[in-house]
């Protein structure tokens, strides 16, 4: 299999997982670390692909699997609401996802969030797509010219299962739960947050 399928499968893979998969940037700084002389800019452009791909694909998985099958009514109404207030205001929607591709920062749970509300996923695909694509460039070309510089064990220095990165992961897990429980109702309305009470005579649902 050529080399860039190679890449393009791992990236993918790393972005369909939702918790404690390693960050995908730093796959590209070890392409920037190990292979100086690669073309960094398309490698980065094939991984956006690949990454936007795989978040696309896990919005899409946490929408029928965790919104249709886990969720009660009660709490699809309720993540409905963020759909109604934000879908108007898809400039904001799309400057909110390219900042954030922008950073090395985990995007499993936003993905997770944003599938959980139906809304549009090509909105946020495009965003992040370009984000990513200069995000991977910027970490390659880095690394690269670190590379050409110093010498050190870049496999030790990608090593990514650490205490922070678990904890971090967790962190974030908990936010997509509280994400669903929070009262986007009142919230949008008065400012306020508040968890999401049941339905009176209904059993708690997730």
């Amino acid at each position: 299999m050529p080399p860039i399928l190679i890449l393009f499968f791992v990236v993918f893979g790393l972005n369909v997982i939702p918790a404690f998969a390693p960050p995908t940037w730093m796959v590209f700084s070890y392409i920037g670390f190990r292979h100086g002389d690669a073309n960094v800019f398309s490698l980065a452009v094939v991984g956006a692909a690949a990454a936007t791909l795989g978040r696309v694909t896990l919005a899409k998985l946490a929408r029928s699997l965790i919104r249709q099958r886990f969720m009660g009514e009660r709490s699809r109404q309720n993540l409905d609401s963020i759909r109604e207030h934000l879908e108007p205001r898809r400039k904001l929607t799309f400057g909110v996802f390219l900042f954030y591709a922008f950073m090395p920062l985990p995007s499993n749970d936003l993905f997770i969030a944003y599938g959980l509300t139906t809304m549009s996923l090509p909105n946020v695909a495009v965003p992040f797509f370009i984000g990513r694509t200069v995000s991977y460039s910027f970490w390659g070309f880095t690394a690269s010219a670190v590379a050409s510089r110093f010498t050190f064990d870049s496999d030790s220095m990608l090593s990514y299962f650490s205490l922070y990165f678990v904890i971090s992961q967790i962190l974030l897990l908990g936010l997509v739960f509280v994400f669903a429980k929070i009262d986007w109702r009142v919230f949008f309305a008065s400012r306020r947050l508040r968890w999401l009470k049941k339905a009176p005579g209904q059993p708690t649902a997730p």
